[in-house]
């Protein structure tokens, strides 16, 4: 059975960085495509950085060049480096797992940017 569990938020300050984690068990992340998605209140999911199974990442417009996402294959882990935080990055982050046969959600966890 194929689960992820994010770590890594909490309360921040507008300028600060925070590291999200997501743990994954029952799968590896080096063979799996894994994504982080974050949800605000009143808006969509929205996809914020994916890396596939090749190495391949993506990143959304507005988050390019203040986020990276890296994978771990010993920990078995995907984390999401996010620093220049803005009060529009306030969110619920979601970690997710795709393959054929799975399409996996995390808990997630609260990000919020103070100003």
């Amino acid at each position: 059975q194929v689960q992820l569990v994010e770590s890594g938020g909490g309360l921040v300050q507008a300028g600060g960085s925070l590291r999200l984690s997501c743990a994954a068990s029952g799968t590896k992340v080096v063979e799996t495509t894994v994504a982080w998605y974050r949800q605000a209140p009143g808006s969509p999911r929205e996809c914020v950085a994916l890396i596939a199974i090749a190495g391949q990442i993506q990143y959304a417009n507005g988050v390019r060049g203040r986020i990276t996402i890296s994978r771990d294959a010993a920990k078995n882990t995907v984390s999401l480096q996010m620093n220049s935080l803005k009060e529009e990055d306030t969110a619920i982050y979601y970690c997710n797992a795709l393959r054929l046969n799975f399409d996996i959600w995390g808990q997630g966890t609260q990000v919020t940017v103070s100003t």
